[in-house]
């Protein structure tokens, strides 16, 4: 890599799948545009038809009209679509409600309309032929209407993702579907609303137990600092104009008594001691002259009142706040906690977060072999998420079992489960029919980002715990790691969201058509007065690693792509600090 950036055939190797290759392509997905909300397309957008039903708009002649049968096809991709919602459970025909918030119709004696954790709730878990709730409670973020109000709610009434139904008080539907695939931005927003959604627990941690965790409460000084007068000098304290007497045995240490210096007299005193009363000022030793014979001290320069002494209370005042709830522990605040007199800090836990590997593919050590691969994200995400403020504990995998998925779920203390593969509908893609039976609440169906796309975020109450399903492609699953769990678990351990900021791309980034793309930079020093700007990385497929491993951060790139010398945002790794910005390798 030069440092003007890459050609776009230095970007990407010629058998890459430009568009994440972790789901259908832009060509095979309709379009926002494209996409019908709800079955306007099959119904005309004037109202249900049956078999002799009314027309649909102005133009058509009925359901044996070209477009008639252009929107039942239509119809069918969407119902194939939507059936990754929910268990599948339901008979074909059935709407599936989508109310904002839970699911509509539950019985009163389950929190929020769901069932306790590990338990499957009552009703919409068996196959029936009666319409009924989703297991999957699956709040939409584009209408307003209250959980469980009779809009949501009436038996008859039309989905709740259908503009015509939608209330009057709510904006209108995204021309996507309002559960599956939302876009990026919404996506993190979600997950940051999530974590922050939560009564926050407040522990006492001593000093040497505090690093790493964040301030749950303003940190306000215990006392003056300096809690009174001292020196900020090695040499002498002297009182009244000079020169001074002195009694060479004397002087004054650090941790010293308090004495009076009369005046006319002198006194060696240490950094840090405390001045006697009626101190002058302190004379720097270099900056003194002391005769030995007559016991007399004299200043090579002028002195000024007051000088190279830190008076009382010039740091801080009793109660002063000194660093603000929500503030990182670093060494630095150890060392001002302990100097304002604290023993303890209020801080916020960290997550506690449990990370399930899955796949009967993947190897723990050696080389692939016969068609088993090395786990590359077990290794992985452990440091990451420590990274990220939680505590972590050992990767467990699981393989492509849904009862041991199930078990692993239902008996997990954690605040977080992070789950690798599976987030698909293939036929060992577990994650979806197993959370649906235990009839979480499904807040995130799907990114419209690659790599990365079917990423999911549930919660198996109001108060949590969260799971955070990853997709299994390496980098599709740090796409899901940084748009899901990273603004989730920053909330859940009350850290400050990352800043983001735009920085110039030096080449030209190619985007997928309706979706956001996530790739790997590195940060390059302008040159020549140039200014400061990224290069995208070329390993950037979604099973590759070898990108981000080099990158300092991914680079946001919009639907449709950027031309060299855009702004982008930036998303920085923990381990990568944006400035300074120094060159990249293995480029």
């Amino acid at each position: 890599m030069t440092g003007d950036g890459l050609s776009d055939g230095d970007l990407f190797d010629g058998g890459d799948d430009l568009f994440g290759g972790d789901g259908p392509s832009g060509a095979d997905r309709l379009s926002g545009a494209d996409r019908p909300s709800g079955r306007e397309a099959s119904r005309g957008g004037s109202g249900p038809t049956g078999p002799t039903g009314p027309t649909g708009p102005a133009g058509t002649t009925g359901p044996d009209s070209a477009e008639a049968r252009a929107a039942e096809a239509e119809e069918l991709a969407v119902e194939q679509a939507l059936a990754l919602v929910g268990s599948g459970s339901q008979a074909p025909g059935h709407d599936r409600t989508r109310a904002t918030g839970r699911t509509p119709g539950r019985s009163g004696d389950q929190t929020n309309g769901r069932a306790p954790r590990g338990q499957a709730p009552t009703g919409g878990t068996g196959a029936t032929d009666e319409p009924g709730p989703s297991p999957y409670a699956v709040p939409s973020p584009y209408t307003e209407s209250a959980p469980g109000s009779p809009a949501a709610a009436a038996p008859g009434s039309r989905r709740t993702d259908d503009p015509a139904s939608a209330p009057s008080c709510a904006p209108a539907p995204a021309p996507r579907s309002p559960v599956v695939d939302l876009p990026w931005e919404r996506a993190r927003a979600v997950a940051a609303r999530a974590g922050r959604g939560g009564p926050r627990a407040v522990v006492r941690l001593a000093l040497d137990r505090a690093l790493g965790h964040v301030l749950a409460e303003p940190l306000a000084a215990l006392t003056d600092l300096p809690s009174f007068d001292t020196s900020a000098m090695d040499g002498w304290a002297v009182a009244g104009p000079g020169p001074w007497t002195y009694d060479e045995g004397a002087g004054l240490l650090a941790g010293g008594q308090d004495a009076r210096l009369p005046d006319g007299t002198a006194v060696r005193i240490a950094t840090g001691a405390r001045t006697p009363a009626d101190t002058t000022a302190v004379i720097r030793s270099e900056h003194a002259h002391a005769d030995p014979a007559r016991r007399l001290l004299s200043a090579r320069r002028p002195v000024v009142t007051g000088q190279d002494i830190r008076p009382r209370g010039q740091e801080c005042r009793t109660g002063d706040q000194l660093v603000p709830a929500g503030t990182v522990v670093t060494p630095a605040v150890l060392g001002l906690a302990a100097a304002a007199g604290y023993d303890a800090l209020p801080a916020v836990p960290r997550p506690r977060v449990d990370v399930l590997v899955l796949g009967d593919e993947l190897l723990a050590s050696g080389l692939p072999h016969d068609g088993l691969i090395r786990d590359a994200l077990g290794p992985l995400l452990a440091p990451w998420l420590r990274a990220l403020g939680a505590e972590v504990s050992a990767p467990r995998r699981l393989g492509d079992d849904a009862e041991a998925l199930r078990t692993a779920l239902t008996s997990s203390d954690a605040d977080v489960i992070i789950t690798t593969g599976g987030t698909a509908s293939g036929p060992v893609d577990h994650v979806h029919p197993v959370l649906a039976a235990l009839g979480v609440e499904l807040l995130v169906h799907g990114v419209a980002v690659r790599p990365g796309h079917p990423m999911l975020l549930a919660r198996f109450s109001p108060d949590g715990p969260h799971l955070v399903g990853l997709p299994g492609n390496p980098l599709a699953a740090v796409s899901g790691l940084l748009t899901l769990a990273e603004p989730l678990l920053a909330g859940l351990a009350g850290r400050p969201a990352q800043d983001a900021y735009r920085a110039l791309v030096h080449a030209d980034v190619p985007g997928h058509p309706h979706d956001t793309r996530l790739v790997p930079v590195v940060h390059r020093a302008g040159r020549a007065g140039g200014r400061d700007h990224v290069a995208p990385l070329r390993y950037n497929g979604p099973a590759m690693l070898r990108g981000i491993a080099a990158a300092d951060g991914l680079a946001v790139v919009p639907a449709g792509g950027v031309r060299s010398g855009t702004e982008v945002e930036i998303l920085d790794l923990p381990w990568a600090p944006a400035t300074p910005w120094t060159e990249g390798c293995f480029t």
